[in-house]
């Protein structure tokens, strides 16, 4: 049962050692250089589930690359409204929205079914599911302890741990020619992890707040002179994309609906860890009425920014956890950061040219910097659980959440032979973790006090 605490209680905060608090307002310099590096951190894992989709559906190039304008533009859109804070929408918190990964497999079978029409009806409907459910977070907080937004946490900062370590290996395109898990890569990706490390433990607070930056400049540069980057892309790159609402259409069909209801149950489920380690990172309470008050907010926010991506043509978003990292890494939790970042995300979406720039950093150099930031999450998951009462019960929930979760992602192949609306959902370690935490708290009895 969720219990009011007193902030004695709980694990030191403090340790999170934050410059500049949610509602601070950092200078113009510092808040560029820290938005830029929230920018860096997500930008490839927005456009990365459309990049999937399309080549899994055979999109036309020029559909391909529309959807991923979108897929930005609708980013900062959705980014704005999570941060800035609506009526009940919005949690007010420096969470950033991007394309969720976890409906790739659902959106690919329904594009199937019906093309993109079908999709997009599909997203926008579903919606409707988070924005409901939003509405009623106060009453499950028996459900969505404390506990268990620290083990989903803790998985999503696992799970993305492994996405870091392919990377500095050279990413999916290494493994094609060859060079996966070379020098090549290792070296670059070390620079940078080596740089963010150092100027992380700095005293100074610019050096501090920059060190992501740094160090992914310096492994961009030693990339340039190496020959991992090259220019010859940016000569076919459109200047404007203008957004067009429902481009492709829209159609509904029941069946193929069914997969989306379970995704968008367990996406708020993920944006409920999120948030909580968000609110944790900016020395903001995890417990009590303002908390429930932005989680709520934040779920609304969540399924209404999924609908403005259908509208706009792209798929659904979701809050993403890599900018924990940088809240931990950086000590810069202000709020406002947040619409710097809108604007940068709305900016590419229109303008496709300056997103392709960023584009060219090549994957050693990002995995190099997310690698730590993704730990750092996990390491979130686990102050968060570390605030619970941990008794036999807990220890239980927690081993069971560990072995679904960790289970799925170590040995994919265990679900070969499940349904292939099961294989869909349970395939990610944070939806398998997060469902084990939740059943396992709900059936387990409580321990006589």
């Amino acid at each position: 049962m969720l219990v009011q605490q007193n902030s004695s209680s709980i694990p030191s905060v403090e340790k999170t050692d934050i410059i500049y608090g949610l509602n601070a307002r950092p200078p113009f310099t510092e808040s560029l250089f820290v938005a830029l590096q929230h920018f860096l951190a997500i930008f490839v894992p927005i456009i990365t589930p459309t990049l999937v989709i399309a080549g899994a559906l055979n999109f036309k190039p020029e559909d391909t690359a529309y959807m991923i304008n979108m897929s930005l533009f609708v980013s900062g859109l959705a980014t704005f409204v999570q941060v800035y804070k609506i009526g009940p929408m919005g949690s007010g918190l420096l969470s950033i929205q991007g394309t969720s990964f976890s409906f790739v497999s659902a959106v690919i079978t329904a594009g199937k079914i019906g093309g993109l029409p079908l999709i997009f009806g599909l997203c926008f409907i579903g919606s409707f599911i988070e924005m409901i459910i939003s509405r009623f977070i106060k009453s499950a907080q028996k459900i969505f302890t404390p506990l268990v937004s620290g083990l989903v946490v803790t998985m999503i900062g696992v799970s993305l741990i492994k996405v870091g370590v392919i990377n500095c290996a050279g990413g999916f395109a290494a493994k094609a020619d060859g060079t996966f898990a070379t020098a090549v890569h290792y070296i670059p990706a070390g620079i940078v992890l080596f740089i963010i490390v150092v100027l992380n433990r700095s005293s100074n607070k610019y050096l501090r707040m920059s060190s992501i930056i740094t160090g992914l400049f310096a492994g961009c540069v030693y990339a340039a002179f190496n020959g991992m980057i090259s220019f010859a892309s940016l000569k076919t790159v459109e200047w404007v994309c203008v957004p067009l609402p429902f481009k492709y259409g829209f159609s509904f069909d029941a069946v193929a609906f069914i997969p989306f209801i379970l995704i968008y149950i367990l996406t708020t489920i993920e944006t409920i860890g999120d948030l909580t380690a968000t609110s944790l990172n900016s020395k903001e309470p995890i417990e009590g009425e303002i908390y429930m008050e932005r989680i709520s907010g934040g779920v609304f926010a969540d399924g209404f920014n999924s609908l403005l991506a259908a509208v706009f043509n792209t798929f659904p978003n979701t809050t993403f956890s890599q900018n924990n990292g940088i809240i931990q890494m950086t000590g810069v939790a202000s709020r406002y950061i947040g619409f710097y970042i809108a604007s940068f995300l709305v900016f590419t979406g229109l303008f496709p040219f300056t997103g392709a720039v960023f584009a060219l950093v090549p994957p050693a150099v990002l995995g190099g910097a997310t690698l730590i930031m993704f730990g750092t999450i996990a390491a979130g998951g686990i102050r968060i659980i570390s605030t619970a009462n941990l008794d036999r019960r807990s220890v239980m929930i927690i081993a069971l959440t560990f072995c679904a979760g960790i289970g799925v992602e170590a040995a994919p192949e265990i679900l070969v032979n499940f349904p292939p609306v099961l294989k869909n959902v349970l395939s990610s370690g944070i939806t398998a973790g997060g469902l084990a935490a939740i059943i396992s708290n709900i059936l387990l009895p409580e321990e006589k006090k």
